[in-house]
């Protein structure tokens, strides 16, 4: 497969399985958010649960390696170390400001989508791809 063509399939897979974390985060959001009413609690639950669903399918699937899972994922917790403080912060400025809980969890959604999409790809999985024997 050419090199665009394998980046597309990757992008795509990525995407796919994200949503599929997407629909976890928002089930679980959901369901939290009906008896917990700060937003911050729900929030980091439900992303907790679909980062861990995220990175065990685009490893195994999307870019195919064989890295070490403890540094990998080490790694994936250092992109959230900076990413979730950041957007919880965010996200409850947003909630006083008025603004709809589920439109700031879309919003934080799709930017933590591409931005870890990236820092996947160059960083967690970059020159490790395509390692894993089947």
């Amino acid at each position: 497969m050419g090199n665009n063509k394998k980046q597309l399939w990757q992008a795509i897979k990525f995407t796919l399985f994200s949503v599929s974390a997407g629909i976890i985060q928002i089930a679980s959001f959901s369901l939290l958010e009906l008896f917990i009413k700060d937003y911050w609690i729900p929030y980091l639950i439900s992303l907790v649960l679909s980062i861990l669903w995220n990175f065990t399918l685009n490893r195994r699937y999307t870019f195919k390696s064989a890295a070490n899972v403890p540094v990998a994922m080490a790694k994936v917790f250092g992109f959230y170390l900076v990413f979730t403080p950041l957007s919880t912060y965010l996200g409850d400025l947003a909630e006083e400001a008025g603004v709809n809980d589920f439109v700031i969890l879309i919003i934080t959604m799709l930017a933590n989508f591409v931005l870890e999409f990236l820092f996947c790809k160059f960083v967690v999985y970059h020159g490790k791809e395509d390692t894993l024997k089947k």
